[in-house]
């Protein structure tokens, strides 16, 4: 084990810790050919408030190019207990960073004794999208959503971010990718401020299904091969994914209602 004098100590700071070790956890080495690869990319992710937390939601999607490179990629995953994180941009460096954001989170909460309070998260996040910033710079950009309830303020709370570790929070939704400006106009339309859980969680479907329409790096439900769209709220009972079976079943109603809206015309 690492020996650290006093004023050398890194604190509850894991990134920090490997750093003291000799390891940096953002240090890319890309050669010039490197920036004209056409990397895996993850696709359309939005988070939205509702009366008794948030919901997240990502398709699955990845792509290299014009080619699907992967259709069931999870972009939307628990940080903790009470938060989440969902990504786009270069699907390697996106998931590393989710990594490295998990044992951050764990490793505090290891040697304060205490959960970090759901706005630390959000900086700690943003000190590690700005670490990334030499990557993205050469092409390689992660753009996070971050989302969680806050135990202390009693509500749902939402971040969205840029490529230089800018945090900004939003107070009704945020959608992020390729497919952002479709999704975000559906939720922008359907949010309410009271809404409920299935409302947001039906919402945020509709929203990708929206943008898969009109986006092809997005992907939509497919319901030929079992794979839809990561969902999950955030209460103050924690974080709970969505099941398939829920969300095939709210798929079929979407699809009734495309039906019949076609039919009148």
């Amino acid at each position: 084990m690492p020996f650290f004098t006093p004023g050398d100590h890194p604190g509850a700071s894991f990134a920090e810790l490997l750093k003291r070790v000799g390891i940096d956890p953002f240090q890319k080495h890309l050669t010039e050919s490197s920036t004209h690869v056409n990397f895996p990319h993850a696709t359309t992710c939005v988070a939205l408030r509702f009366a008794d937390g948030v919901v997240m939601a990502g398709d699955r999607r990845a792509t290299s190019g014009n080619v699907i490179s992967h259709r069931s990629m999870e972009k939307v995953v628990s940080a903790d207990k009470f938060s989440g994180v969902a990504i786009a941009g270069t699907a390697g460096p996106a998931m590393e960073m989710i990594k490295l954001f998990q044992l951050q989170l764990e490793h505090y909460e290891k040697v304060e004794g205490q959960l970090l309070s759901l706005e630390g998260k959000a900086n700690q996040l943003s000190m590690m999208v700005r670490g990334n910033l030499p990557a993205a710079m050469q092409g390689l950009v992660v753009v996070p959503i971050f989302a969680g309830y806050d135990l202390q303020k009693g509500y749902g709370r939402l971040w969205d971010y840029d490529p230089t570790g800018g945090r900004y929070e939003e107070r009704e939704f945020v959608a992020t990718g390729s497919g952002s400006v479709h999704a975000g106009a559906v939720i922008k339309v359907g949010w309410r401020t009271s809404m409920s859980q299935d409302a947001a969680v039906r919402l945020a479907l509709k929203s990708l299904w929206e943008a898969a329409d009109s986006d092809s790096a997005t992907g939509g439900p497919d319901t030929l091969r079992g794979i839809y769209p990561i969902v999950a709220s955030i209460t103050a009972n924690g974080w709970e994914r969505i099941d398939d079976s829920t969300l095939s079943r709210l798929v079929e109603e979407l699809i009734a209602e495309h039906q019949e809206r076609n039919q009148e015309v």
